[in-house]
């Protein structure tokens, strides 16, 4: 037998804690943990299609994973020399804005393609038969510390079929959800090799080797919504099994990684690690960062918790917006995290665009219009409300020239400016340039969702043994972009 949860469509506000009923599916059976709650969340605009969260049993990347395969793996355990750091490449998919990334895994080494994912709990793929081949994956066993860490109380009793990655008994269970969607489903935990690059540019280097990397098992359903290739998507969370995690124990470096996103389909990058952040031409910004603490949700976001489990996502501390220097009057007790995990600011690559609560979307625009009285209007191109004749609007190295949009962190001399290459959208072919903000409805469950448009040719250090985000602005000012990071 297996236990499936479906939850009621997606609600204006919080959350609502499903029931568990008796059914069976996919041959893989899985007992629920007594603790785990299944949460259904509000959906960000753009951002899902699904109005369900299902708890069951159970090419894009080819141009910058070719150098992978002429390059033998070194394991990090035999080796005697760890990498000081290891990267993996960031391109953005056209189709859906989500940023795809590559690795080889199994064994035999196989090239596979991910949506990377600031929140998650750990990498997942699809391992449905056909999908999944390999001669070297090990199950988790239910009673193992690992499985105990993982703190999903799951474990899959017996399963009828041919074993296989999702077919195992005794093996610890897990709820691997595609974030974009909003649907999860239950699967094994088992672990195999991945194998990840240690220089990005100027020319490939030699592979660095986890031998067994732990990870959840999807299947093909839960990869819908997904940019077109990706098998699962990768977690950059500060859970105990998301790659930044793993990747510091395996190679024994810090505890922290670097996020450059392209703007285009040119390349960006995840470096973690100890790495000097060098871009051509001769551009270092190891030492110029601005730093805000990372803040702790003590109530999960996730579709599918424990009882007492905190956020595995990055919140920061704004205290205040402003536009072209001015305070944009609004409601700040928003801006904080009340006891039920409400509110606040988090940080998210699966959000295309910057997401705000309704009464914080409504102040900005209106603050943003008014400082823009003599650019021309067109009509608001959806999902956005305040949009321009882009014909009418100056360009400057950062982007079109706009008043800037500051999230006030800590204090007044840290803010995050953001300049109109991170602000504004082309978002029509008929020229129309808007302010790239969406409407998050009028209770979200986070008050403002920095989307990945607004973090695009920054370069953000997360630092999870400082507990802190470090930040650049744009990139653009450098005349360099991520497309230029250099390692090896």
């Amino acid at each position: 037998m297996s236990s499936m949860v479906q939850l009621d469509p997606w609600p204006a506000d919080r959350f609502t804690t499903g029931v568990a009923s008796s059914a069976c599916e996919r041959k893989s059976c899985c007992v629920l943990p007594r603790a785990a709650s299944c949460h259904t969340l509000p959906i960000e605009p753009n951002m899902a299609r699904s109005s369900h969260l299902v708890v069951s049993s159970a090419t894009a990347l080819l141009l910058l994973l070719l150098f992978l395969s002429s390059h033998s793996c070194r394991a990090a355990s035999s080796s005697g020399k760890n990498p000081t750091a290891v990267v993996l490449p960031v391109r953005k998919d056209d189709a859906t804005s989500q940023y795809v990334t590559g690795f080889r895994q199994r064994t035999p080494q196989t090239p596979v393609t991910a949506v990377l994912d600031l929140g998650g709990a750990t990498l997942w793929v699809d391992c449905d038969p056909g999908s999944y081949a390999s001669s070297s994956y090990a199950r988790v066993p239910c009673a193992s510390k690992p499985c105990r860490l993982a703190r999903t109380g799951a474990c899959a009793t017996s399963c009828v079929g041919a074993p296989s990655p999702g077919c195992l008994n005794d093996t610890c269970g897990g709820f691997p959800e595609n974030t974009v969607t909003r649907v999860a489903t239950g699967g094994n935990l088992i672990t195999d090799v991945l194998s990840v690059p240690t220089t990005f540019r100027p020319t490939p280097g030699p592979l660095a080797a986890v031998p067994a990397f732990l990870f959840a098992c999807g299947a093909k359903f839960l990869t819908e919504g997904l940019a077109s290739g990706a098998a699962g998507m990768a977690s950059l969370s500060r859970a105990r099994f998301a790659l930044p995690t793993q990747l510091a124990a395996t190679f024994r470096f810090s505890q922290k990684f670097a996020l450059c996103l392209p703007s285009t389909t040119s390349a960006g990058v995840v470096v973690f690690g100890d790495a000097p952040y060098a871009f051509q031409p001769g551009v270092d910004l190891s030492g110029s960062l601005l730093y805000t603490p990372l803040l702790v949700n003590n109530v999960s976001t996730a579709g599918v918790s424990g009882k007492g489990d905190k956020s595995n996502e990055y919140f920061i501390g704004v205290t205040a917006i402003k536009v072209n220097g001015r305070v944009v009057p609004l409601n700040a007790t928003l801006l904080g995290i009340d006891k039920q995990g409400v509110g606040g600011t988090k940080l998210s690559t699966v959000a295309p665009y910057t997401v705000l609560e309704s009464s914080i979307h409504r102040a900005v625009t209106d603050a943003f219009a008014a400082e823009t009285a003599m650019i021309p209007r067109v009509a608001a191109v959806a999902p956005f409300r305040l949009c321009f004749d882009g014909s009418k609007v100056g360009s400057t190295r950062v982007g079109p020239a706009v008043p800037t949009v500051e999230l006030v962190l800590q204090n007044e001399a840290t803010s995050w400016v953001v300049f109109g290459a991170n602000s504004m959208v082309a978002a029509n072919k008929g020229g129309a340039l808007c302010l790239g903000v969406v409407d998050g409805g009028p209770a979200p469950r986070t008050s403002v969702v920095v989307g990945g448009h607004m973090m695009e040719d920054n370069l953000l250090e997360f630092d999870l043994q400082r507990s802190r985000l470090g930040f650049s602005s744009s990139l653009l000012f450098l005349q360099t972009t991520c497309n230029n990071f250099r390692l090896g």
